[in-house]
C-alpha cells in the first residue's frame, strides 16, 4: 500500500543520507518568515545556541480576536460575519544554567488547554534533550504552513502535534535528527483524569468509528488512544549563494489502546523540502498514514480537538505545496508583509471516501506586538470550512481576519 511504501522510502533515505554539506547561512534560514514561527520561536525543538546562556526566565503571552464571514454558515452570512474573541495565552520560558524549560497555557471561550510543557537539557552545543508535553517531530517544522488555519494535515494530527513524552535533537550546521518516545497524548491517554477528552489544543484519535455510532461529530462507543508511539525525523540542509533548501524525512510507528481490548497500531510517514531563495519560501510535502485494528475493518477513526469530536479516514495520502514571499515595508507601524498561498489536498482515503481539498491566500501584517492574519479560505470537505474529512460536501468559502496582540 502506498502508506507502506512511503514508509519504507523515508527510511532508506534515512540509512543513506550524506551527512557532509555547506553550512547554514543563519540569514537565509531567516527567511522562513511566519508569524506563527515567531509566536513559537522560544519554543522551537532546535538547540539554540553554541554559548552558553546567562539563568534567565521570562514570561509573556498574547490577545487574539477574530472576525469571519462564512458563506456555509446562513446565519452568519445574514449578520455580516461575526467578531469573537479567539484566545488569552500565558507562557513562560527560561534557562538554569543547561537545564532549560518552557510551558504556555490557553484560554478559548469554551475550554482551556497546556498547549506545551516540558524540561530540557543542552548536552553540549549539538544535543538537546527534552520531557513532557512537547511539538511531535514530523514532516516540516516548527509549522508545515503560512495561514493561520495551518494545512489540512493539522486537521489529521499531523501537523503542530503535541504529545507527552521524551524528545531528543541533535542538530549541526547541515544537519539535524529528531528522536522521540511518547507513552501518550497530552491529555494522558485513554485513562487520563480529564473530564473531557476533545478539550485540547492538537487533534489525537479518540475512537474507533463503527456501527450504532453517533454522526460523524458524535462521541464514539469505542474509545482509543495512542500510546507508546516512536518518532524520527532527519532532515539536511543544502546552501548555495542565496539558495537554501533543506531535504527531510519522518516516520512514525505506534500502538493504540481501546476500550474494546483489541490491539491496534498506527503508522505515518512523510517526505519534505523547503526552499528558501531570497525573500520567497516555497513548501513541499507528502504524508501517508493508516490505522490499523485486529479484527475490524476500520474505514473511519475519530478525533477530538477544539471542544468537539470528529472524524477522519483510517487511511489516506496528502499532498501540500505552500508558496510565501516576505516584504519588508515601513507602514507606519507595519514592518513587514508576508503573502502567501497555501494548497492541501487529502486523497487515497480509505473506502473511496471523496477528498479534501483546502486553498489559503493569505497576509501575515507584523506592526510591533501586533500579528494580524487576513486569509481567504476555498475548501471542499475540511474541518472549519464547514465540512468533514469523512464528508461529501459543496465548495465552502471563508472570509477570515485574526489579530493578536503578543507581550
Amino acid at each position: 500500500m502506498i502508506r507502506k511504501t512511503l514508509l519504507a522510502s523515508c527510511i532508506a533515505v534515512m540509512l543513506s543520507a550524506n551527512a557532509n554539506s555547506t553550512s547554514v547561512d543563519e540569514e537565509i534560514a531567516a527567511l522562513k518568515t511566519r508569524i506563527g514561527q515567531l509566536e513559537s520561536e522560544k519554543g522551537a525543538t532546535a538547540v539554540d545556541s553554541k554559548e552558553k546562556k546567562e539563568n534567565a526566565i521570562k514570561f509573556g503571552g498574547a490577545a487574539r480576536f477574530q472576525y469571519s464571514y462564512e458563506d456555509y454558515d446562513e446565519d452568519n452570512k445574514d449578520r455580516g460575519g461575526d467578531l469573537d474573541f479567539d484566545v488569552f495565552r500565558i507562557e513562560v520560558d527560561g534557562n538554569l544554567d543547561d537545564i532549560i524549560f518552557s510551558a504556555q497555557y490557553r484560554w478559548f471561550q469554551y475550554m482551556h488547554v497546556v498547549h506545551h510543557a516540558w524540561v530540557g537539557y543542552n548536552f553540549d552545543e549539538h544535543q538537546q534533550g527534552k520531557i513532557g508535553v512537547t511539538q511531535v517531530p514530523f514532516g516540516i517544522l516548527p509549522f508545515a504552513s503560512n495561514s493561520f488555519f495551518f494545512s489540512s494535515n493539522f486537521y489529521l494530527g499531523l501537523e503542530d502535534d503535541y504529545d507527552m513524552g521524551l524528545n531528543y535533537t541533535y542538530k549541526n550546521e547541515a544537519n539535524q535528527l529528531d528522536l522521540a518516545f511518547y507513552k501518550n497524548d497530552e491529555l494522558g491517554g485513554l485513562d487520563g483524569y480529564v473530564s473531557d477528552r476533545t478539550e485540547r489544543y492538537s487533534y489525537d484519535v479518540v475512537g474507533v468509528r463503527g456501527d450504532g455510532d453517533d454522526p460523524d461529530t458524535g462521541k464514539p462507543k469505542i474509545e482509543a488512544a495512542e500510546t507508546n508511539t516512536v518518532n524520527v525525523r532527519y532532515a539536511h540542509n543544502l546552501v548555495f549563494d542565496d539558495l537554501a533548501i533543506e531535504l527531510g524525512v519522518s516516520a512514525q510507528v505506534g500502538q493504540l489502546d481501546l476500550t474494546s481490548k483489541q490491539d491496534g497500531d498506527h503508522l505515518s510517514a512523510a517526505l519534505h523540502g523547503v526552499v528558501n531563495y531570497d525573500r520567497w519560501n516555497a513548501k513541499l510535502q507528502m504524508t501517508g498514514y493508516e490505522y490499523d485494528i485486529d479484527g475490524m475493518d476500520v474505514e473511519q477513526m475519530a478525533v477530538g480537538a477544539y471542544g468537539f469530536y470528529d472524524s477522519i479516514p483510517a487511511e489516506a495520502t496528502s499532498y501540500m505545496a505552500n508558496l510565501a514571499y516576505s516584504l519588508p515595508v515601513s507602514i507606519g507601524p507595519i514592518s513587514n508583509l508576508t503573502f502567501y498561498n497555501d494548497y492541501s489536498l487529502v486523497t487515497d482515503k480509505s473506502t473511496d471516501l471523496e477528498d479534501t481539498f483546502m486553498n489559503v491566500t493569505g497576509v501575515a501584517i507584523t506592526a510591533g506586538g501586533l500579528y494580524t492574519y487576513v486569509d481567504f479560505v476555498i475548501a471542499e470537505n475540511q474541518p472549519f470550512i464547514g465540512g468533514s474529512m469523512v464528508g461529501d460536501g459543496e465548495v465552502n468559502h471563508r472570509l477570515n481576519i485574526n489579530v493578536g496582540y503578543y507581550f
